[in-house]
């Protein structure tokens, strides 16, 4: 079922109503006076998203310092509504230059009733495309002074684009150099026990496209997917020798993908939005190739005394290297003076996280570094709870590398005036959580 949203009010954090707007009639005016008492006022802000009052239920998000709720009276999608609330700030961002707070909106309130008029019919979503809406909804918002990009003039005929079969791309573009930058943005995600065996790994990944192409191209993607080698060798009828295949996982795919291609030929084809815009994103649980190994030895001299050892091999190819190399080993609370050897880059102590830093700005692959560190503690009289060592944490990033080892085997254009196209394809794999307990 759709949201049906009966009301939805745009408040700040006092409570004060900035902008509501009343799609039905089956809730009062006075249903903002509700959220402000119950929960405004009691500080139940940051227990549930979703609460339901005197037969209504109220979805709120906060974004910067404004709170948008949306009413509804009967039972609705709730990852519908939210939904609706992060594609309209990203709807508002791009005609406010990139800002959306109290102040945004003050500056702003013409402009933003006649889109929510737009965005929301009855209650029901409708077209949240800010490549759409600007082509026949043209008054500029009042732009952040941060903000440099140059407002977007609309094309004719803008009933045939939001009516048309793409909505999500203007025709009549034309560039002088027709290029298209694709990169494969991968985190890992790592959980490793003082043993050294794998508690968790996964990776999270995400394919990023930049278009700058004229016409209305059909583009082609292959990718070394296990499903989309074996559909394509089917159809070819015979074996295909791609090397390593991998099976992705939760693929989400923006809509200009044709999905009906895809479930027959396991091809990803499209037409490209222009500009910037995420294809598909991914996740990998099988077969993780990882960056980076850590070997911890933390050894308790006493009561007063650490001795830190940790090493760092880099897994990856010789002619790679990684970049920002960060590496935090936790210490107790009560580390009184360090010092330190490293083989490379530098190592300081940070009060404030309460952790050994060790910060490399390139790390070479298949070599490994190693920091050592003697830790005085302050010693009391009262007797101390033992110190539960939280896990050692890392950052890095590595370009050209790729720990799901997802590959791009073909990127086609096809236009038909047949212009020649060039293609630049990048990888970069960084640490989301990447833990290892010591």
């Amino acid at each position: 079922m759709p949201v049906a949203a009966s009301a939805i009010y745009f408040l700040n954090l006092r409570g004060d109503v900035l902008i509501n707007r009343l799609y039905r009639d089956d809730v009062g005016g006075n249903m903002v006076d509700a959220f402000r008492m119950h929960i405004m006022q009691t500080k139940e802000l940051g227990t549930c998203p979703v609460r339901q009052i005197g037969g209504c239920s109220f979805f709120y998000m906060r974004i910067s310092n404004v709170y948008i709720v949306i009413v509804v009276s009967s039972n609705a999608n709730v990852a519908c509504a939210f939904k609706f609330v992060v594609e309209a700030v990203a709807l508002f961002k791009s005609y406010f230059g990139g800002a959306f707070d109290e102040d945004a909106i003050r500056n702003n309130f013409v402009l933003i009733y006649e889109l929510l008029d737009e965005i929301m019919d009855f209650g029901y979503p409708q077209n949240l495309s800010p490549e759409i809406l600007k082509l026949y909804i043209t008054q500029e918002g009042v732009r952040s002074p941060f903000s440099s990009k140059p407002s977007e003039k609309p094309v004719p005929n803008a009933t045939l684009q939001v009516t048309g079969a793409v909505g999500w791309r203007r025709e009549g573009l034309v560039y002088k150099k027709n290029e298209v930058f694709l990169d494969i943005v991968e985190s890992v995600n790592l959980l490793m026990s003082s043993k050294g065996s794998v508690l968790r790994c996964d990776v999270t990944g995400k394919i990023l496209m930049k278009c700058f192409l004229s016409g209305m191209p059909d583009l082609k993607l292959g990718l070394n997917d296990k499903i989309g080698l074996e559909k394509e060798s089917q159809l070819k009828s015979r074996p295909m020798k791609s090397g390593k295949t991998i099976e992705l996982d939760d693929v989400t795919f923006h809509q200009c993908v044709n999905l009906t291609r895809f479930n027959s030929e396991k091809t990803v084809s499209f037409v490209p939005p222009d500009g910037e815009f995420e294809l598909m994103k991914y996740r990998i649980t099988e077969g993780v190739n990882l960056p980076f190994r850590v070997l911890p030895t933390i050894k308790e001299l006493g009561r007063t005394r650490l001795e830190v050892n940790v090493k760092v091999k880099s897994v990856f190819g010789a002619k790679m290297f990684a970049l920002g190399v960060v590496v935090k080993v936790p210490v107790p609370k009560q580390t009184a003076k360090t010092s330190f050897q490293v083989t490379s880059g530098r190592a300081k102590y940070n009060a404030s996280i309460d952790c050994l830093v060790w910060k490399i700005r390139k790390f070479p692959g298949q070599t490994e570094a190693t920091m050592s560190a003697e830790v005085e503690l302050i010693s009391t009289m009262v007797e101390k709870k033992p110190w539960t060592r939280p896990p050692i944490q890392m950052e890095f990033q590595v370009p050209m590398f790729t720990a799901s080892g997802l590959r791009v085997r073909f990127l086609k254009v096809w236009e038909k005036s047949g212009y020649n196209t060039v293609e630049w394809v990048r990888y970069i794999t960084k640490a989301g959580s990447y833990e290892i307990r010591c």
